[in-house]
């Protein structure tokens, strides 16, 4: 577990199957995401494999102050020899705007540059996505590259951008 001013950054819970539901649901939520929006067979299918498979670095993001969870944030090694790994997250759409994800975003970095001593880490958005393209510029990642048309997903082609921070710009 992790702990933040706010937060906590934990393992998932049976008890956390509607909080999930709520954002996974979501179409707004999701919109440049891979996945969803979720079903609630989908959410339980999903917590499901959470916890047998137990992710090596993903958790839930609950709020200290109401104790539940508002979205899910991962940190994956993708590279052990060069110490490389990247990023993500996603937040229930009733709690944007007020700090959650730098927070947690923040804490991952901390986490992987300190704990597991990587070396570099980055994260990928949609470039229609200017909220997340935003929380990786405040957490001081640099704008890497600007990938055309290299997911498809929901049906049509998308372009991303990389942002990325090495261990000695923290």
């Amino acid at each position: 577990m992790i702990e933040t001013e706010r937060l906590f950054l934990r393992e998932f819970r049976d008890s956390d199957l509607a909080d999930i539901q709520e954002y996974a649901g979501d179409l707004e939520v999701v919109r440049y995401l891979p996945w969803g929006p979720n079903t609630l067979e989908q959410t339980r299918e999903f917590l499901s494999n959470v916890q047998r498979n137990r992710p090596e670095h993903g958790f839930a993001i609950e709020l200290k102050q109401e104790q539940r969870v508002v979205g899910a944030c991962r940190l994956t090694v993708k590279d052990q020899l060069n110490r490389s790994g990247d990023i993500g997250y996603v937040l229930n759409r009733r709690y944007w705007g007020r700090g959650y994800i730098p927070e947690a975003a923040g804490a991952l970095l901390e986490f992987g540059f300190g704990e597991l001593k990587m070396h570099r880490i980055w994260a990928r958005c949609d470039v229609l996505n200017f909220a997340s393209a935003r929380v990786m510029e405040k957490l001081g990642m640099r704008r890497e590259a600007h990938l055309l048309q290299d997911v498809f997903e929901k049906g049509v082609w998308r372009d991303s951008y990389i942002y990325a921070i090495l261990e000695s710009e923290r």
